[in-house]
């Protein structure tokens, strides 16, 4: 039985079809605690990736944890919010268990304002925290004092003064932005120069109308002018708006999630609910900032992977050929990707086109028995995170799962 054949084409046909109808919309602000009831009761810290305990995270994703205990208050110092973590007085659990989702480490805690993401069709809702920026970040395990003082000043000042634009000027449609910005040199992943300058365009002028002080307004404009990763967060939002509404398609093989957590990577199938198939985080190649190499890196972790399963990120990486002078390669390198990503997918997006192969949709659709069949895992591009605590990002790259994380989904299809 080939990988495109019944009796998975029509269950595969549905995902494609839940996948193409999505429209996404950025509708308001909240807070992680007041919307994941989980994160309200005690010391407990959502994280990106499938599930993991305190002992299995690398050093990265405990800094940044150690971070967000400093920025809660639940302790004063890194030693105690180390000791804390230590003797399990904090809880973690997967964030995409709970509607929400974070790039790198996706360290979220309760006083952390998200973006709520809605997709209109299919009337269902996640969250995800804003970005911060670039250099030493939260997402890349550092957790200094200017780290802390970053998070709070986007609570305090930046978080409400969206709200209040967005209430001005009404939500914003991310799958629109999204659909243009490929069209400009985008790819959603890595690359967001475009999105997050056509963002900009949309919200600013409501940014000005706020009630808040010419001073608070222009230090908002200018974090969001600074920091080309700025609408990242919400294109990941709205790859997870869209494939969540594909988990009970029984039969299915197409991937509905891949995330990883610097620890394992791993891959959720369509057909199989919100089951984890794990396999060893792999190191990523690519361009690293001067002064360090492969050896420096941290396996990959983040649950911005799952961008690659809507379309966007590495299978889309000809519609942005600039994004080799980042995560490495050449412009044909990027092309050449994308031409192999349609052999592992069942379809084109139907509203994400490719303007240098002539329009063409993105690859759309991996599905599990295709990457098994042709032993082609899907091309994945990602920041680089330093192994050691406190460092930050130090690179960009590209990787590919590891393929048992398909190898073990498919004999789960083929014993259903």
């Amino acid at each position: 039985m080939t990988a495109h054949s019944s009796p998975f084409e029509k269950a595969n046909e549905e995902v494609l079809r839940r996948i193409g109808s999505a429209h996404v919309f950025w509708v308001g602000m909240s807070t992680a605690g007041r919307e994941v009831h989980w994160l309200g009761k005690g010391h407990r810290l959502l994280h990106a990736g499938p599930p993991l305990i305190w002992s299995e995270m690398c050093g990265a994703m405990r800094n940044a944890a150690m971070g967000a205990i400093l920025y809660e208050g639940w302790a004063a110092t890194l030693e105690e919010a180390e000791g804390m973590a230590e003797k399990g007085e904090v809880d973690f659990a997967s964030a995409h268990a709970h509607g929400m989702l974070g790039p790198m480490a996706g360290i979220v805690s309760p006083a952390m304002p998200v973006f709520i993401v809605e997709n209109k069709p299919f009337s269902n809702r996640v969250f995800i925290t804003i970005n911060e920026g670039l250099g030493k970040t939260l997402r890349f395990g550092a957790n200094g004092i200017h780290v802390i003082e970053r998070l709070r000043w986007i609570e305090r000042y930046f978080a409400p003064l969206l709200e209040e634009a967005i209430a001005l000027g009404g939500e914003v449609d991310i799958s629109a932005i999204i659909e243009r910005a490929l069209q400009r040199g985008d790819e959603c992943h890595n690359r967001n120069k475009s999105a997050t300058s056509l963002l900009f365009r949309r919200i600013a002028p409501w940014l000005v109308r706020s009630s808040f002080s010419k001073e608070e307004i222009v230090e908002a404009l200018f974090f969001i002018d600074g920091n080309d990763h700025f609408f990242l967060n919400l294109s990941m939002a709205a790859s997870k708006a869209t494939m969540d509404n594909v988990r009970d398609v029984q039969g299915s093989t197409i991937v509905s999630c891949m995330s990883a957590n610097g620890y394992e990577f791993a891959i959720q199938v369509a057909g199989l609910g919100s089951r984890w198939f794990t396999a060893p985080a792999p190191l990523a190649e690519g361009r690293y900032f001067q002064g360090y190499e492969q050896q420096d890196a941290n396996p990959v972790m983040g649950d911005s992977y799952l961008s690659e399963a809507t379309g966007l990120g590495g299978v889309a990486m000809a519609a942005a050929p600039a994004i080799t002078s980042f995560v490495g390669g050449t412009v044909q390198d990027a092309l050449d990707t994308t031409e192999e990503m349609y052999s592992i997918t069942d379809a084109e997006h139907p509203r994400f086109k490719i303007p240098f192969l002539d329009y063409r949709g993105a690859p759309l659709g991996i599905d599990v028995r295709k990457v098994v069949e042709l032993k082609i895992a899907p091309v994945i591009n990602t920041g680089i995170a330093h192994r050691l605590p406190g460092v930050g990002q130090i690179g960009a790259g590209l990787f590919r799962p590891p393929l048992d994380c398909f190898l073990n989904a498919n004999i789960a299809i083929d014993n259903q």
